[in-house]
């Protein structure tokens, strides 16, 4: 049987419900878009289409990116922002890259062991909800700064929908109706949060209207005077004044020392294709390379999509690539990340040589050459005519960030702290396990598992892919990614198919339904394999393809609210 043919068996599974889809709103969720000129594929509809217009009105992809990311500010606040951070891997038409680390960082009032009590114990609540849990914010530097160099229109106009939307206010769809409910009690702690997202005693409901007229002022500052606008003056003032109020450290220094920082994009080599990734602080490249590196000897396609003997060798090489990414992974501005060695060839052939295909392994973290001792989030990605390509993972960490709204400004901040290392060996909200790697320190950036990718195939991209999630990120990423490849399946079926999850601890393989079957589920168990209950969702992960002949084919997860959208 020929891999497309398997493909083509696998398509009425493909076609069924993962989980619970979100029901219709008044914006469509159009999952399948196609065109020779630009696509955008995002979690939100308006964002999408604010990407569009830009495009077609000859911005560039990096213009396009801007207004998608002021747009979910507004339309997605469970995961756009303007109080959080995170990353982008660009490559211009003319073969420049960059790997943009808009990443949060730490106060510099921050320590090591801010969240432990007096018993050594991790306080509950303090890294996670309110002002203690904010990180410095790194979004608006970000956009500014991708401006400056990339952009082509000014953020003043690549802001308008944005703006115009948080004025006028838009449609609460089911999706975000869904989650408001989901997060009402820790909205609901915070006046100047259900100023905004209640009435009267409830979260909003779908169909009602969300207006956010402070979020308007916010964006206007920003758009106006750029960087400036956003780390100083009345917002910088607004923000620090909530944190004096709740307890947080962040300060007007802390605001004006922050800067994103440019990085080379993680670099590997999968069956062909040259993989383009972020590197720390984000763990999502290095184990992405590292877990393609431990598959490429074995024939998944041959194997085939959902067999026993592929899910078995995948959760491998994820619990091997995890584990390495509690010990060795964080800020390499403040530790040795051994980064060339965990994603060379040579380190896989010698991890893989414990991987046994009848069974279960035991898994520690290993000692790469190099190295020395010492849940919400969005992704969107755009192609366009000229075929510059955009792929941006950006966060506030949990749905609604820390719950808090900046009080006259209209933004949620980030509880991003919690994605440091409270305490070694201590799992964070995500259940990922860290160490000193990973250690709380002033100005330092904190671990993440964002994986913006971008996949070329002779020299010209290929692919352009992303996903939220927390620690399963770097999963979602590399199973579409193996669909695609091994599997061959048109980028619908990659983005659509269900999916496994495993990161070391707790060592149990996390699944959605329809990826194991009884008959399979027996056999892995047969291996050694333990199971976590079935998850609703395993990522939500937005991609697009170029095709041979050209032609932009974007692809938004059905498990999410989401709008690709071409022309």
């Amino acid at each position: 049987m020929t891999r497309r043919r398997a493909s083509a068996l696998l398509a009425p599974l493909l076609m069924l419900p993962l989980g619970d889809p979100p029901r219709p709103s008044s914006a469509a969720n159009d999952q399948l878009a196609r065109g020779r000129g630009g696509a955008v594929v995002s979690a939100e509809p308006h964002a999408s289409r604010a990407g569009l217009a830009v495009l077609e009105s000859g911005g560039n992809a990096v213009d396009a990116a801007i207004a998608v990311f002021a747009t979910l500010a507004v339309t997605l606040p469970q995961a756009g922002n303007l109080g959080g951070g995170g990353f982008m891997v660009l490559r211009m038409a003319d073969g420049r890259t960059v790997a943009l680390d808009f990443r949060e960082t730490a106060p510099g009032a921050a320590t090591r062991d801010m969240y432990l009590e007096e018993d050594g114990s991790v306080h509950p609540d303090k890294s996670l909800l309110g002002a203690t849990a904010g990180g410095v914010p790194g979004s608006p530097a970000g956009l500014a700064w991708l401006q400056a160099r990339y952009g082509t229109r000014s953020l003043e106009e690549l802001f308008a929908p944005a703006i115009r939307l948080a004025r006028e206010g838009f449609e609460v769809s089911h999706f975000l109706a869904r989650s408001l409910r989901s997060k009402s009690r820790s909205l609901g702690r915070f006046e100047s949060s259900r100023a905004i997202f209640f009435k009267d005693d409830r979260v909003l409901r779908a169909g009602e209207r969300l207006v956010q007229t402070d979020l308007a002022a916010t964006l206007e500052r920003l758009a106006e005077g750029g960087r400036d606008g956003f780390y100083k003056g009345r917002t910088a003032e607004l923000l620090v004044a909530q944190m004096r109020r709740d307890g947080g450290l962040i300060t007007m220094a802390d605001l004006d020392g922050y800067q994103p920082v440019p990085r080379e994009p993680l670099r590997g080599e999968y069956r062909g294709y040259e993989v383009l990734s972020m590197p720390p602080p984000s763990s999502g490249g290095v184990a992405l390379l590292q877990m393609l590196n431990l598959l490429e000897p074995h024939d998944l396609g041959e194997l085939g999509f959902g067999s026993s003997d592929a899910i078995h060798v995948m959760s491998e090489a994820m619990r091997r690539a995890y584990a390495d990414r509690a010990r060795w992974l964080g800020d390499p501005d403040f530790y040795p990340v051994p980064v060339d060695g965990l994603v060379s060839k040579e380190y896989a052939a010698k991890l893989g040589a414990s991987v046994r295909t009848d069974r279960v392994t035991e898994v520690a973290p290993g000692r790469p050459p190099g190295a020395r001792e010492g849940e919400d989030t969005t992704h969107f990605s755009v192609v366009d005519k000229a075929g510059n390509v955009v792929s941006c993972t950006t966060t506030i960490n949990s749905s609604f960030g820390s719950g808090l709204v900046v009080d006259g400004a209209g933004f949620l901040m980030n509880n991003e702290m919690d994605d440091f290392s409270a305490k070694p060996g201590v799992p964070n909200q995500f259940g990922l396990v860290g160490g000193d790697a990973n250690a709380i320190a002033p100005a330092k950036r904190m671990l993440s598992s964002m994986t913006p990718t971008i996949v070329l195939r002779d020299g010209s991209p290929r692919f352009v892919l992303g996903s939220p999630g927390g620690g399963r990120i770097i999963n979602t990423v590399l199973q579409v990614l193996l669909n695609l490849v091994d599997h061959e399946m048109p980028i619908e079926y990659a983005v659509r198919a269900p999916r496994i999850h495993h990161q070391w601890k707790p060592e149990t393989l996390a699944w959605e339904r329809l990826i194991l079957s009884a008959d399979v589920r027996s056999r892995l168990a047969e291996m050694g394999h333990r199971f976590a209950p079935r998850s609703r969702v395993i990522g939500r992960c937005q991609a697009i393809e170029i095709t041979s002949d050209g032609t932009r084919v974007a692809a938004a997860d059905p498990r999410s609210g989401g709008a690709a959208v071409a022309y």
